[in-house]
């Protein structure tokens, strides 16, 4: 399982949101609410958690940047245990295993009281809403009612990897932080310094991570290195064999077994891409399979198709495309 942001205290995802946002904080500038923009996997969590143990009075550590703070601080505790008295989160729930696919509005709903009470601990209230892209419309508008009368020594982080799909009105009451995909070198380096990966490895995950620092981590762990490797050896070698492929679909149960075949499609998807670019004449054939595995997840959750049934028709498919580019 990769870090949760909460838990990271070591990435700078951007020098330059945090130096702004330290800057306004000292200045007595802060803006009430904060909209951390930018494609999924470029830290803007992390960054939304190290704002928050600022403001909540977590001991700094200018050794681990401008927001740096110690993780044995009791309050990066609290916020890391996730039982901050002045620390409220959004996000999506799960039940049964299975991510919903919105944040609520009842979710929404526990704002205004959450601010409409004094800090107990801290100078400030905090809440973090990860990601506002999942908010229905009715608890968007619950947010948005929040946002027109800001609560005093209060302070939201909206993380938003599509705003421009939020309202227009909620755009135009926060402080907009953009974030942007890292230089391949800065990923491979960040790799470099947080894992033991081989330099080699480390390049090749960087590149497939696409800027992403998130990404990236997420790829580096054992776990999703082995289903990578899979994944390449699929393609890229004979034929799959029917009992390897039946015991890792055996591993698909529960939440972390969503988890593991949600990665594995996005590897194999990953691995046709690569195959589809270096291929003559049957790229086509490789670029329409890519499509259908990306799509697979998606279309899995819709119509709840058995995972295992979906990973064999999707090896079926690359059996079939292999015999047809003539390997």
């Amino acid at each position: 399982m990769s870090e949760h942001p909460r838990e990271r205290f070591d990435l700078i995802a951007s020098l330059e949101a945090e130096t702004a946002f330290v800057d306004a904080l000292s200045r007595g500038r802060l803006h009430h609410a904060w909209l951390v923009c930018g494609p999924e996997g470029l830290g803007k969590a992390t960054f939304a958690y190290r704002a928050a143990r600022r403001l909540l009075g977590a001991a700094p550590d200018p050794s681990r940047g401008p927001l740096g703070a110690r993780p044995q601080d009791p309050v990066s505790q609290l916020i890391s245990a996730q039982s901050h008295p002045d620390l409220l989160v959004l996000e999506r729930l799960v039940d049964g295993g299975k991510t919903k696919k919105s944040i609520s509005v009842d979710q929404a709903r526990d704002l205004p009281e959450f601010f409409a009470k004094s800090p107990s601990r801290a100078a400030y209230r905090v809440a973090v809403i990860d990601a506002a892209d999942d908010l229905n419309l009715n608890a968007a508008n619950a947010l948005l009612k929040v946002l027109e009368e800001p609560p005093e020594r209060g302070v939201l982080f909206l993380i938003a990897h599509a705003p421009g799909r939020l309202l227009a009105t909620i755009r135009s009451r926060c402080r907009r932080l953009t974030f942007q995909p890292w230089a391949e070198s800065e990923v491979a380096g960040l790799l470099a310094r947080q894992t033991e990966l081989h330099r080699d490895e480390a390049v090749r995950i960087a590149g497939m991570a696409r800027g992403s620092p998130g990404a990236a981590l997420s790829l580096a762990t054992t776990a999703n290195l082995e289903l990578d490797r899979l994944a390449r050896r699929w393609v890229d070698e004979g034929p799959v064999d029917r009992a390897e492929a039946l015991s890792v679909s055996d591993g698909f149960r529960g939440a972390e077994g969503q988890a593991k075949f949600e990665a594995l499609l996005d590897r194999l998807a990953a691995a046709v891409k690569a195959r589809s670019l270096d291929t003559a004449g049957q790229g086509a054939a490789w670029a329409d399979l890519w499509t259908r595995l990306t799509e697979a997840p998606d279309r899995a959750a819709a119509i709840n198709l058995d995972k295992a049934d979906l990973l064999a028709g999707a090896l079926a498919d690359l059996a079939r495309v292999k015999r047809m580019a003539g390997g």
